[in-house]
């Protein structure tokens, strides 16, 4: 067969076919006119290159495997020479896999250092994510003040506003049902590996949402015993409303989105921006 056929069957181009001949890998029997003829054996021993290939092993190391085919195995990797060639292919996915989660630990080091490096909260202890201490704040934070603006919303109905929770259901906050629901709404969680944004320790009451967001999923029961209908968590900056906890037992969390061109003008209320 031409080496074009011979390439087509194996699924490989006809340069990598000269390039197994050029190791010595392939070696075709010539015809009268110079032509190269392929058969059968050559086409198993090109799929096996390929298909050592998508386990990692180059080329130049596919010939202990072609030889045992040469020998007469059914299977490329009946023999001894076939195992150590998987040995010494383990081994370096080993080696190489150690070099990278050396560097991917340099990489997190450097990332805690510059994300704390202007902040008053120190890194996490080695190995630990950043953020994974979130109820531990700073002792100096501004503390919050009732200025009025929210002043005027007690007494006001709730207006029509449809949100979808993240079980993919529709909630309306006009439609809740009798009783006292709770529903209440906080401007981000903190992430681990993810430093927060320029400002955010200035704006009174920012800084430890999520550690109050935990409080409320971890006194759900409480609430409920207390009255609550219901109780919702809202984060200001998603699209949905959560309707469960992050553990997925206690609290309805569903997260709506609260974009405030969504309210009518009585129900708006003065927002706060951290820096940049």
């Amino acid at each position: 067969m031409r080496i074009s056929e011979l390439a087509r069957r194996a699924g490989v181009t006809t340069k990598a076919v000269r390039y197994y001949e050029s190791l010595g890998l392939l070696t075709p029997e010539r015809l009268a006119n110079g032509y190269r003829d392929y058969d059968e054996h050559d086409v198993r021993l090109t799929q096996e290159i390929r298909a050592l290939g998508s386990l990692g092993i180059p080329v130049e190391r596919t010939r202990p495997f072609l030889d045992c085919l040469a020998t007469g195995h059914r299977h490329a990797d009946d023999c001894p020479a076939s195992l150590a060639g998987y040995r010494d292919a383990i081994n370096e996915l080993t080696r190489r896999i150690e070099g990278l989660t050396a560097r991917r630990a340099a990489l997190v080091a450097h990332l805690q250092e510059a994300a704390h490096r202007n902040s008053r909260v120190s890194p996490s202890d080695e190995g630990e994510d950043l953020m994974a201490d979130y109820t531990s704040l700073p002792a100096d934070l501004p503390v919050p003040e009732d200025d009025g603006a929210a002043a005027h919303l007690p007494g006001l109905k709730v207006p029509h506003l449809e949100l979808q929770d993240t079980g993919g259901a529709a909630i309306s906050l006009d439609a809740l049902g009798a009783g006292r629901t709770v529903v209440y709404v906080y401007p981000l969680t903190g992430r681990p590996g993810t430093d927060l944004p320029d400002g955010w320790d200035s704006i009174p009451g920012a800084r430890g949402c999520t550690p109050e967001a935990c409080s409320f999923r971890d006194h759900y029961q409480d609430l409920l015993a207390a009255g609550a209908a219901d109780v919702f968590a809202c984060r200001a900056r998603t699209a949905t409303i959560s309707a469960r906890s992050s553990n997925g037992s206690t609290c309805r969390s569903p997260c709506f989105p609260t974009p405030p061109a969504a309210l009518p003008g009585r129900w708006t209320c003065p927002p706060s921006r951290p820096a940049g």
